[in-house]
């Protein structure tokens, strides 16, 4: 708009050939009243313009993703993220922040101000700040500006000829009584203004990067190379990562004392150009105001620039570590959300142990709780718990047992491998699966827990919940802290708040693709979607259970806190589905009318709303775009009773072969990829569900001891968790085999994965070579060959 002025630079990223786009937007709008400076990677100008306003206008990630396509370029949630990420915590917000503190503490000067805003990053405004913060002591620059120094100091660059220092010698003012402390005075006020001048943190910076390298050394008589330049940063990148995060926890366990050695040619680099370029006397200099300039360049950068220069390394070195673990959680739990839910079926979850036995749940295809039971599988008496257990197993014609993989699971694993081969559950075709139980002892105990299985048993609801993770893997796993499921390493290292608010969107994210039935899912689930939280969830409930089942995502607005802006960006990840509708409401669903349901909703008199079913709400498609598929459908001589039917599904493809996406676009007054969402919408089959794209857990009847393994049998198996150093696979032995990175190279990867750290991922079946096994220690070593598609 005309209040705004785009400036633009580009720099190079420390450790990459990317460039980084640096906008920054000086607003006259009162929403944002100072500048906000936004690096994004890789990222045009007007990419970030429309995520800014978009997230100015408290637009959702998962909804941007999906329904604002053309205006972010197609990037992916993670992306978006990033920039949500700096924006929100951006070094303008920041530097007002302490502007604004050290105005109402009386000490900001016009000069400081000037240096605050132009530092340029955070490293450099908590150098500049660190003298100013609440019980920090008085600088000796400080100290030395209180005795009146400031103006000999700036008299001694500016004007030396003039400047005479044996007149600022006063017997009688308390420290000044000398020559030698006025000249140390000055020296100190120089230091100080050498360190925070903004000319020189730029060259420092510079300087920094022109190093090859920077040697990190830890006082266990152990030290760790850390490459710095673009050359050769990328090398053993990871392998940093994992060390850097690995010293911090030594450090602050006080084990390790850590110190960064910087080479002795950045100070005689820095002492050459403060001497004779910045700091150099505007006019002849005595030779005795030449010894003090280079005296107080020499403080300056023993006392003042060098800590911040190992500030600096430590920072970057932490925050890289940070970020790339923070990515790997995020990739880990994406993917473990994802797994494909196994319907159709009755599932018994067991919860395995020795002493307290094995507690089971048989679980309906709906996941409701059919039976629970404990049965001593470990103890005296099998036969008698086993013949217990086919009667359960024909009673509610189970086929499936899901076993958690804790205490005593290697034992249960054999106990059922055992009956299945000896037919003990004929006529029926059993076969168990091993799923992570992380987290759902934690679960059980939990007021959600409680909430929803009151008159259970704690030890019975774990068995549940391991029963629900293959059912329906994503209901299940929100109702557990991201950080409680084994998914990463290094989670108590890096910054809770950046961890969790990355956890937080990945589940969203996951939420919103996959899509709720608002009608059935929990309001756990709910408090999940996009545009959503835990009020309007329970909000949605209480109108479910006082009005019966929403007919149509219209009556969403009926709902008390469902505003305008959260009904866009909730609506089109909500499904309205017939079966269901009909399966949860005693009364035809018609009879629940838009008038009765005014009545009943707690603040929401005279919102007006249809009451009939909308074939579309069943679908992807935005209600905000349902105008656009009605033409669409027109176009195509179709219409919505036809959604998901081979008969649509061929008039759309018949459509698209003789004009392309784009033509039928414009007919249809859209952009082609608001079309494309309302074709998948379209074509879809009924209940379509986007996890089918993603695999199974591995059921199977028989295992495989560790003392089978021979170095160089091949096998494949399931990708269990994702570390910095490599990945963890479950090849049915009862010991995940670790693959170090080094043996994960990119021809080994489908292009699509081939990104640092991210190229194996939870769920993800895999072809391996056995490599090493140590039996004693229950070590398996294994060599990728090829990721299974």
């Amino acid at each position: 708009g005309e209040d705004k002025n785009f400036l633009k630079k580009k720099i190079v990223c420390e450790g990459t050939n990317s460039c980084l786009f640096v906008g920054a937007y000086f607003c006259t709008n009162k929403l944002i009243n100072s500048f906000k400076i936004i690096i994004c990677l890789t990222f045009e100008k007007w990419v970030c313009a429309n995520i800014i306003l978009l997230l100015r206008e408290e637009n959702t990630v998962p909804f941007m993703v999906r329904y604002r396509k053309e205006m972010i370029n197609h990037l992916d949630a993670d992306a978006v993220r990033d920039v949500q990420i700096v924006y929100e915590d951006s070094l303008a917000k920041k530097t007002n922040s302490v502007i604004q503190t050290l105005k109402k503490d009386g000490v900001l000067t016009p000069e400081l101000e000037k240096t605050m805003r132009s530092c340029r990053s955070t490293d450099e405004l908590d150098h500049v700040y660190s003298p100013y913060k609440k019980g920090s002591k008085l600088t000796k620059a400080r100290r030395a500006k209180a005795l009146g120094l400031e103006a000999a100091a700036s008299a001694l660059i500016n004007a030396p000829q003039t400047l005479d220092l044996s007149t600022w010698v006063q017997p009688a003012t308390q420290g000044l009584s000398s020559l030698k402390e006025v000249t140390t005075g000055v020296e100190h006020i120089l230091a100080d203004m050498i360190a925070k001048d903004p000319e020189t943190l730029t060259y420092t910076a510079l300087k920094e990067k022109e190093q090859d390298k920077s040697v990190l050394r830890c006082y266990d008589n152990s030290c760790v190379t850390v490459c710095f330049s673009r050359r050769n940063v990328c090398i053993s990148f990871m392998h940093v990562c994992v060390q850097t995060l690995a010293i911090n926890r030594g450090e602050s366990l006080k084990i390790l004392t850590v110190k960064v050695n910087i080479p002795d040619r950045v100070k005689s680099d820095f002492t050459w150009w403060c001497v004779n370029n910045r700091w150099r006397p505007k006019s002849m200099a005595k030779e005795e105001h030449k010894a003090i300039i280079m005296n107080a360049v020499d403080d300056s950068y023993k006392r003042l620039i060098l800590p911040f220069l190992t500030r600096s390394y430590r920072t970057k070195l932490t925050s890289a570590a940070e970020k790339e673990s923070i990515a790997m959680f995020v990739r880990n739990l994406r993917q473990r959300l994802l797994v494909c839910p196994v319907r159709g079926c009755v599932i018994m979850g067991v919860d395995p142990g020795f002493r307290h036995g094995c507690k089971l749940a048989i679980l309906s295809p709906t996941s409701q709780i059919i039976h629970t039971d404990v049965l001593y599988l470990h103890n005296a008496g099998q036969q008698r718990e086993a013949e217990k257990l086919r009667h359960l197993m024909t009673k509610y014609s189970c086929t499936k047992v899901v076993i958690g993989n804790g205490t005593a699971c290697r034992e249960t694993e054999t106990f059922f491998a055992d009956l299945i081969a000896r037919r003990f559950f004929h006529p029926l075709d059993v076969s168990y699966c091993i799923t992570n139980e992380a987290g759902a002892s934690i679960y059980s105990v939990s007021p959600e827990a409680v909430k929803e299985m009151p008159d259970l048993d704690p030890n019975l609801r774990s068995a549940v919940s391991i029963g629900r993770r293959v059912q329906d893997p994503l209901g299940e796993l929100v109702k557990i802290d991201p950080k409680h499921l084994g998914i990463g390493t290094y989670q108590h290292d890096v910054s809770a708040g950046a961890l969790k608010a990355a956890l937080e969107g990945v589940v969203q994210e996951c939420v919103s693709f996959v899509g709720v039935d608002i009608n059935i899912c929990s309001e756990i689930l709910m408090r999940h979607v996009a545009g959503l939280n835990a009020g309007r969830a329970r909000n949605i409930t209480e109108w479910r259970e006082q009005n019966g089942p929403f007919t149509n995502r219209e009556q969403l607005k009926l709902v008390k806190g469902m505003g305008p802006k959260s009904y866009q960006q909730c609506a089109g990840f909500i499904r309205i589905d017939p079966q269901t509708l009909v399966k949860s409401s005693p009364q035809p669903a018609a009879t629940v009318t838009g008038k009765a349901a005014t009545k009943k909703c707690k603040g929401k008199t005279g919102v007006k709303t249809a009451d009939s079913l909308n074939p579309l709400d069943q679908t992807c498609i935005h209600p905000e775009s349902y105008s656009v598929a009605q033409r669409f459908l027109s176009l195509v001589d179709g219409s919505v009773d036809q959604i998901g039917s081979a008969v649509l599904k061929h008039c759309v493809e018949s459509k698209i072969k003789t004009n392309s996406v784009e033509e039928l676009a414009r007919v249809v007054d859209s952009t082609p990829e608001t079309l494309k969402i309302i074709i998948d919408g379209l074509t879809q089959p009924p209940g379509f569900d986007i996890r089918q794209n993603f695999g199974q857990p591995d059921f199977k009847r028989g295992i495989v001891s560790i003392s089978d393994l021979q170095p160089g049998t091949v096998l494949t198996g399931r990708v269990d968790n994702t570390t910095l150093f490599g990945s963890f696979v479950d090849i049915g032995v009862g010991r995940s085999g670790l693959i170090h990175k080094s043996k994960i190279t990119l021809d080994k990867l489908p292009v699509s994965q081939r990104r640092r750290s991210l190229a194996l991922g939870p769920g993800e079946r895999v072809e391996v070579r056995v490599l090493n096994v140590d039996s004693q220690r229950g070590r398996i070593s294994l060599d990728l060959i090829r990721v299974l598609q």
